[in-house]
């Protein structure tokens, strides 16, 4: 058709295609709740769409029905990923480990800023615990859950900082007011700050809605320029003392901006980001070493060489910056796990070899715990190559293998010799940490 003498209709459902095109990028990355003023926003925004499109005249015309229905049918599966981000049973996932958090410190915290008791291990342990499961749920490459636990992380480590920093760093003793007048303002503002990093911590995780962002940068943003102010005679004690409280107040405005971020960067996809690069090579090296020893005719000749730069993985890996993100810290520790499983698997492999080379006496207990330990070098081969998830058949088989395996040294009998209680100890510790690697293996884990 000639674009000079196109229908009206066609081109005005053209025009509407376009808007919806520019609000797909929106409902793709949109990573809240169904309640939130954003859903309702871009849901308004497609329903008015397909109202615009529903009222397009065809005039019984078929090419431009079959435009109108293409163009609703578009609008209509904006409108279902918009709804399915919202409700995705994962996205749910995040935010009731979120609630558990906000719950934790609403009781622990609020009142601990209010002048209440000192933070408890207990706490940590439990804002840790949280910290670890929400980078355990699973986002499928999706935007928008990547984008929401992202927030939800960024948020709850924010808050694991900011307590941890106050803990850990013991404060000035405000100076004495006889010292200078401007030392009374600083006093003043130092306690200005420490009640700023309770509503901060409140506002980061929704406890407080009679605060906004916005006005606590304003009240954090005057008291810097208040401190500024201040004319301190040169003298370097009050000059340090003020920078030491300016300091605290720009990290408190630091965390103001992390609502913003996950939208204005892209933090949130860890594929791009450099250390998880770095530990991915790292994998990459390591599993081109473990495929040439497992297909190796003559494995004995490659034991050093490899051990020698499977201990180098492991230096680069200390190397990487973990960027205070609690899942590139997972990655790196998973990481590890793997490059030291595999040095154990040659660690083993290596005194099995060298038993039988300079075999010698032993009483039977003894000899039972080195023969499981050889069915144990066997089960870690191919738990090294197992790639599936738990409901394989072979994660089923290499499970029952190993449990069987520990049932195996539970019933040997060590008859009171240490040798033998050691090396069976030993054993027992060996299978365990190969059906934890399984288990890790095989959860499916993404960053």
């Amino acid at each position: 058709m000639d674009m000079g003498n196109q229908h009206p209709s066609i081109s005005r459902l053209q025009e509407i295609q376009r808007e919806v095109k520019a609000i797909e990028p929106q409902v793709l990355g949109f990573s809240g709740l169904s309640d939130d003023k954003n859903y309702k926003r871009l849901e308004r925004m497609l329903t008015k769409q397909l109202f615009e499109i529903d009222s397009v005249d065809t005039e019984g015309k078929g090419d431009i029905q079959q435009a109108r229905k293409r163009a609703a049918q578009e609008t209509e599966r904006l409108l279902k990923e918009l709804e399915q981000n919202a409700n995705h049973p994962h996205r749910i996932e995040i935010q009731s480990i979120f609630k558990e958090a906000q719950a934790l410190v609403k009781e622990k915290i609020v009142p601990f800023y209010s002048g209440g008791n000192c933070v408890t291990d207990e706490f940590e342990e439990s804002i840790q615990d949280i910290i670890l499961r929400l980078t355990h749920v699973k986002t499928g490459g999706k935007v928008s859950l990547r984008k929401a636990r992202y927030r939800t992380l960024t948020k709850i480590c924010a808050v694991q900082e900011v307590i941890e920093d106050c803990m850990k760093k013991q404060p000035s003793l405000p100076l004495s007011e006889d010292v200078h007048p401007s030392v009374a303002k600083i006093n003043s503002v130092m306690c200005e700050v420490n009640k700023a990093r309770g509503t901060l911590i409140a506002l980061l995780m929704g406890v407080d809605s009679s605060e906004t962002c916005r006005h606590l940068s304003c009240v954090l943003s005057g008291l810097i320029a208040d401190l500024d102010a201040l004319d301190v005679c040169g003298r370097t004690e009050i000059r340090n003392y003020r920078r030491e409280v300016v300091e605290d107040i720009n990290k408190l405005l630091k965390y103001l901006d992390l609502e913003e971020e996950a939208d204005s960067t892209h933090a949130f996809d860890l594929g791009q980001n450099h250390s998880i690069i770095k530990i991915e090579n790292v994998l990459k090296r390591m599993r081109e070493i473990k495929n040439e020893l497992l297909q190796a005719q003559s494995p004995p000749e490659l034991y050093l060489r490899a051990k020698t730069e499977l201990q180098g993985l492991i230096g680069q890996l200390d190397e990487v910056s973990l960027e205070k993100n609690p899942c590139i810290r997972e990655a790196r520790r998973r990481a590890v796990i793997e490059v030291q499983t595999l040095i154990t698997y040659l660690d083993l492999k290596e005194a099995l070899e060298k038993r039988k080379l300079f075999p010698c006496e032993e009483n039977p207990p003894h000899k039972a715990v080195w023969e499981i330990l050889g069915n144990l070098s066997e089960i870690l081969g191919e738990v090294l190559s197992f790639g599936g998830n738990r409901t394989d058949k072979n994660y089923i088989r290499l499970e029952e293998l190993l449990t069987k395996q520990l049932l195996a040294l539970d019933a040997v009998d060590p008859q009171g010799e240490e040798k033998c209680k050691a090396a069976r100890k030993q054993a027992v510790k060996l299978a365990q940490n190969i059906l934890s690697y399984l288990d890790m293996k095989s959860d499916e884990w993404e960053y």
